[in-house]
């Protein structure tokens, strides 16, 4: 397993889906992961340090494992089959739970917990920016800083 950060998420035109981009921690392979626009929205509000009047789901089950004194250790994304990614949540000593990695990292951003991916996974889908290519890399930042959550509602 190798550790990823969170880059950010951006709208892919022209088919208007949203995508979270991660990036190797100790590394410089990026994953991108298409993902719903409500995940989307829950990752740019923690990102951005949006607080809604009422939690979220992410954060509610962040508020539930809280109160069960049952804390995420970790996330950790498994899988890629048939071009569908597949995460678990590591709770606890010894709970493993699948769970979408989209609302994985959801959560993983509103605890702190580390992002994992399976060594298999960034080999089949990871992806190396070249040099030239991290102007891009500095746009998507710059995007990241003035996109607004509600430009994933759809």
């Amino acid at each position: 397993m190798r550790e990823l950060s969170v880059v950010g998420v951006r709208v892919e035109l022209p088919s208007n889906q949203p995508i979270v981009l991660l990036r190797e921690v100790d590394g410089d392979r990026y994953l991108p992961i298409w993902i719903g626009a409500v995940e989307a929205t829950a990752i740019a509000y923690e990102q951005q340090g949006v607080k809604p009047a009422r939690p979220l789901t992410h954060d509610l089950l962040r508020d539930i494992l809280t109160a069960l004194k049952a804390p995420l250790k970790a996330v950790e994304i498994t899988e890629l089959k048939d071009n569908v990614f597949y995460a678990d949540l590591l709770i606890g000593d010894d709970v493993r739970v699948s769970a979408r990695p989209s609302d994985s990292i959801a959560l993983a951003l509103r605890v702190g917990a580390p992002i994992r991916c399976a060594d298999q996974v960034l080999t089949e889908a990871g992806i190396v920016i070249p040099d030239e290519q991290e102007d891009e890399v500095e746009k998507f930042r710059e995007f990241l800083d003035q996109v607004r959550p509600e430009d994933f509602a759809g």
